[in-house]
C-alpha cells in the first residue's frame, strides 16, 4: 500500500482543516517547502499537495509554493485543488507534477475526464471523490452535489479512470480513524485503484486498510500531531 504525506497550502502556508470547514484552520507550517523536505527524508516515495484555496476559487491560488516543492524535492507529487481545464492540467504537468486530482469538474463533466485522460493518459489523472455519507461534496467542500461516490467511481471509470482519491469530509481531521465501510465498498464495487482519505490516525488503521487491498492511503493531521512515525509506517507497508 502506497503511502502519501499530505500537504494542505492556504495563504502559502501549511494547514489542516477539520471535516473540510475552511473556518476550522489550524497552521503547522508557514514553509510548504521544509515539510515536503521532511517527509522525503523520512522514506517518501510520493507527496500529496493540495491547494485549498484552488479548490474554493476554482483556478490555481498558491503556484509560487507548489513551484517552491517541485524543484526542490526528487520524489513525484500529486497535485488537487482548482484544477478545472485542459490548460490547468497542462499548466501543472509542465511545472513538473507528476499527476494532478480532479474533483469539482469530475463530478460535474465526467466528459471532461474522458478527454484529459486520452490527452495526458490514465497514469496523470487522477479523480478526487470527496463525500459525506456517500454523497459527494464538490467546490472546496461546500457544496453536496446529487452523486452518489460509488456511482460516480463508476462513471469515472467508464471514461478510462484507473484510481481515485476517496475523502470521507465527516473524517477528514478528525484522527478518529478512516470511514472503512464506505472505502471497502468503493474498492470492492469498482476495483480501481482507490487511495483512502481522510481519519487516518494510527498504524492500526493503515493495517486495516491494506487488509483490504486499498490501494493507497494519505495521512495528514496524524503526522503532523506526530500519531504516526512516518519512517515507520513506510517500513511496514510500502
Amino acid at each position: 500500500m502506497k503511502l502519501f504525506p499530505a500537504i494542505d497550502i492556504k495563504n502559502g502556508q501549511c494547514v489542516r482543516l477539520r471535516q473540510g470547514s475552511f473556518r476550522d484552520v489550524l497552521v503547522y507550517s508557514d514553509l510548504p517547502l521544509k515539510v515536503a523536505k521532511e517527509w522525503e527524508s523520512y522514506g517518501a516515495s510520493f507527496i500529496h499537495v493540495v491547494d485549498l484555496d484552488g479548490a474554493l476559487v476554482g483556478h490555481t491560488v498558491n503556484e509560487d509554493a507548489i513551484k517552491e516543492i517541485v524543484e526542490n524535492i526528487n520524489i513525484p507529487i500529486q497535485l488537487g485543488g482548482g484544477i478545472r481545464s485542459i490548460k490547468d492540467i497542462e499548466n501543472k504537468l509542465s511545472l513538473g507534477i507528476n499527476r494532478v486530482i480532479i474533483g469539482t469538474k469530475a463530478a460535474s463533466d465526467p466528459g471532461f475526464m474522458k478527454e484529459a485522460i486520452s490527452i495526458f493518459g490514465p497514469e496523470r489523472i487522477i479523480a478526487g471523490i470527496d463525500a459525506k455519507d456517500g454523497i459527494v461534496a464538490v467546490e472546496g467542500w461546500e457544496r453536496l452535489s446529487s452523486y452518489n461516490a460509488v456511482a460516480l467511481a463508476l462513471e469515472m471509470k467508464s471514461v478510462g479512470v484507473e484510481t481515485i482519491v476517496y475523502t470521507d469530509i465527516a473524517k477528514d481531521g478528525m484522527m478518529q480513524g478512516p470511514n472503512v465501510h464506505y472505502t471497502v465498498e468503493m474498492v470492492e464495487e469498482t476495483g480501481l485503484n482507490i487511495i483512502a482519505s481522510g481519519g487516518i490516525s494510527s498504524l492500526k488503521d493503515l493495517e486495516i486498510l491494506s487488509e483490504h487491498n486499498v490501494h493507497g492511503a494519505i495521512i495528514g493531521k496524524a503526522l503532523y500531531e506526530n500519531k504516526i512515525d512516518f519512517r515507520l509506517a513506510v517500513t511496514m507497508f510500502e
